[in-house]
């Protein structure tokens, strides 16, 4: 029953989105635009952009997943339906943590599924390019568990976007270099399981810690 709840708070935001397609699909469009535009400025120098795929890739993504996080739960809070989640008796943070995966389906679970598109504008080895994409997968869902308490922290609160990103930029840097350095371990003709393992670490304390810190911040922000 308790995941039950996440679910359906998940599903809740999905249909909501549904209804904003333009939105939904903005952070997919800037991933793809801004990394596309990589390779027009430096040249077609194939080494260079290899080497410069993985970071190019990591960035994009990570400011990829920062461009909804203002609206995470704005749109809640104005109209009632988040106080009401919170008086409610379910947990605060089950609600949190399907707030987090609908934001992860909606941005992080896109953000892979074009990855490889992004890797041919670079030239990548189809080795490096699937390191890239398993990068991915256990580094999105981080994201947006960071960016979900950032969110939490700044609601109600006047340039809640700018400080989102003074707040979860910093706490997302290990995310991007070691997503990043596995890639170059491949390139380098190393193992990139070192890498992986610490990605692994980052997702468990985050899915565990994160919905806790969610839920606290929420509390402070709408009492």
């Amino acid at each position: 029953m308790t995941g039950g709840v996440m679910m359906i708070v998940a599903l809740r935001d999905l249909r909501l989105a549904g209804r904003r397609r333009v939105e939904a699909v903005l952070p997919v469009v800037f991933f793809v635009v801004a990394a596309a535009l990589f390779p027009l400025g430096v040249g077609p120098e194939l080494q260079m952009l290899r080497q410069m795929a993985s970071g190019v890739v990591w960035v994009c993504a990570l400011l990829a997943a920062m461009l909804s996080l203002n609206t995470l739960y704005v749109g809640d809070h104005a109209d009632g339906s988040l106080e009401q989640m919170l008086l409610s008796s379910q947990s605060t943070v089950l609600i949190a943590a399907g707030k987090a995966l609908a934001h992860w389906v909606l941005t992080g679970v896109p953000l892979i599924v074009v990855s490889p598109l992004i890797g041919l504008f670079f030239g990548m080895e189809p080795r490096s390019m699937g390191v890239m994409v398993l990068t991915l997968l256990l580094g999105t869902p981080v994201l947006s568990l960071l960016g979900s308490v950032g969110a939490a922290l700044t609601l109600g609160l006047r340039s809640g976007g700018v400080l989102i990103l003074l707040l979860v930029l910093p706490l997302c840097i290990p995310v991007l270099i070691f997503g990043a350095g596995a890639v170059s371990a491949v390139d380098a003709g190393l193992s990139p399981n070192g890498h992986l393992s610490v990605l692994a670490a980052l997702l468990l304390v985050s899915g565990l810690g994160a919905p806790l810190a969610t839920a606290a911040a929420l509390r402070i922000s709408v009492s």
